[in-house]
């Protein structure tokens, strides 16, 4: 406490001096401005140290909604709107941006006299924001110090189990180092389940609409079918052959997307365009055919149980420095304990897209390093690995984890068991968030598992994250094949090279960069706590 009194002291004496000087002093946005006279006037009422537990799903940080709805509620005085550092304000967990919180808990000194209090602040508040209830807790309770470990979930389609296109750059790879390693009758042991789903989806679903097309454009659309980018794959680069140009001539492409438009300005006649435009319609309709095949996509038993087997290796305490970022191997603080890391059996189905629940409870988390975990699960199982491939992660080996979307992830409830104990020897609540369950599951459904099917129905987040991966065509990612970390490129460990070490961290970085393709927003807000 001596630490906080100091600090609170120093950023007072810094206050005066601008004050004194004239200068803007900057208060928190959600800050609320009362007069002298508001101030004066109000009578002062006594606060306690609460804990209050709700539940979120905002683009933004909580504290300034939630604050403000204090402030006009008459939980927080007139004297503390303000400053809210005067209020103790602290979260068990840093969720952040764009992270649902289905349960969390906030501390802070509050007036909690009126016995509808909690009805009065959700008045103020969106429905994104519910406060569950407000309990007295003990005067030194901190909601970040005191809580022993945390509960998340993240929902994922299970489509993203399903192997690699064999035609992609990963599908190639995976048979190719099976056979180098002598492990392809392994190799398909593990794949035993989905062996035959490629080639029946291309047999019955694909082929028949290939045949559809003129034989021209079919053929341009076969040459593109398993490129990455819809819009660099475009066969729309290569004319047809009576109108080919010499290679100095040829246009580049954001000219001839401007061709569209001005066929005249470009050089290139309507009907080379309207040529260009039926193959890109072409390769969108064969596009849109595999990603209906993936969403009619039904998990059976066997692969739940190979998703499972690869998050039992999680369980413990481990060296999660590969999950995370700015953590090196001897780093102490990349060591964190998995209490459990379950898998929900039972699949539900949304819109024809059946999603799959995986619920992590440890004591706290790094920096994406639920969604890395996710997504190297997700590359163990659909590349057909051995799940012994997560141990050796824990390893100096440093290699490239991509971080699945950060949609599917939520904070299911953060955990106060040592706390609860003492709570009941001090005649206060325990914080258990069984209580509030009929509310809060309405409230997940409505604002954070609709949102969620909502948003991948219209940007199909998760399905683009693993193209990007079956596509990128170079190594960093192959240490999902049989020839294990050593074929993909890694960064030298103490004591090797180091220019190798800086060329693989830059190859690595450059290759997340690229298959993750997430928005500033997104990239800021993460789970950490």
């Amino acid at each position: 406490m001596p630490d906080k009194r100091g600090r609170n002291e120093r950023d007072q004496q810094v206050k005066r001096r601008k004050l004194e000087n004239g200068e803007e002093v900057v208060t928190p946005i959600y800050a609320t401005e009362f007069s002298q006279e508001d101030i004066e006037n109000e009578q002062r009422r006594p606060k306690k140290k609460v804990a209050v537990l709700l539940g979120s799903t905002t683009e933004k940080t909580i504290e300034g909604d939630l604050f403000t709805a204090f402030v006009a509620a008459g939980a927080i005085s007139k004297a503390n709107a303000a400053d809210p550092k005067k209020s103790s304000l602290v979260r068990c967990a840093r969720t952040d941006k764009g992270v649902h919180a289905a349960g969390n808990v906030v501390s802070l000194k509050m007036i909690v006299e009126d016995s509808d209090i909690v009805q009065k602040i959700n008045e103020k508040l969106g429905p994104q924001i519910r406060v569950w209830d407000i309990l007295v807790a003990s005067k030194s309770f901190s909601s970040y110090q005191m809580c022993d470990s945390r509960i998340y979930e993240y929902l994922i389609p299970s489509h993203c189990f399903l192997p690699p296109h064999p035609s992609t750059y990963l599908g190639t790879k995976l048979v190719e180092f099976a056979e180098k390693e002598d492990d392809l009758e392994g190799y398909k042991a593990r794949q035993e389940e989905v062996a035959t789903y490629w080639d029946e989806i291309d047999e019955k679903t694909i082929r028949p609409l290939l045949e559809s097309f003129p034989e021209d454009i079919r053929k341009m659309v076969e040459q593109a079918l398993h490129l990455d980018d819809e819009e660099t794959l475009t066969p729309l680069e290569t004319p047809k052959p009576e109108q080919q140009k010499p290679a100095e001539e040829t246009e580049s492409a954001p000219a001839e997307e401007s061709s569209a438009e001005n066929p005249a300005e470009s050089g290139v006649d309507e009907e080379t365009i309207a040529y260009r435009k039926k193959i890109l319609e072409s390769v969108k309709k064969v596009k849109a055919a595999y990603l209906t095949s993936r969403r009619a996509y039904r998990i059976p038993p066997a692969r739940l149980a190979r998703i499972q087997a690869a998050l039992d290796k999680y369980l413990g305490t481990r060296n999660f420095y590969n999950y995370t970022i700015q953590k090196t191997y001897k780093d102490p603080s990349a060591k964190r304990h998995i209490k459990t890391f379950k898998l929900n059996p039972e699949p539900i189905i949304i819109n024809g897209t059946e999603w799959l629940s995986l619920k992590v409870h440890g004591q706290s988390f790094m920096m994406h390093q639920i969604r890395k975990m996710v997504a190297m699960v997700a590359l163990i199982v659909r590349c057909g690995c051995d799940p012994q491939r997560i141990v050796d992660t824990y390893g100096p080996t440093k290699i490239a984890i991509p971080k699945a979307p950060g949609l599917g992830l939520l904070l299911e409830r953060p955990v106060f068991d040592v706390y609860n104990k003492k709570a009941v020897d001090l005649d206060k609540k325990p914080i258990d968030f069984d209580n509030y369950a009929t509310e809060m599951n309405e409230f997940k459904q409505r604002e954070i598992y609709d949102r969620i099917f909502r948003e991948e129905e219209q940007t199909h987040a998760f399905s683009a994250f693993f193209n990007h991966i079956d596509h990128y065509p170079q190594e960093e990612f192959l240490y999902v094949t049989s020839g294990g970390l050593a074929s993909a490129k890694s960064i030298a460990v103490p004591g090797e090279d180091q220019s190798k070490s800086q060329s693989g961290q830059k190859s690595q970085s450059e290759a997340l960069a690229q298959v993750e393709m997430e928005s500033e927003d997104e990239r800021a807000g993460e789970e950490e706590g």
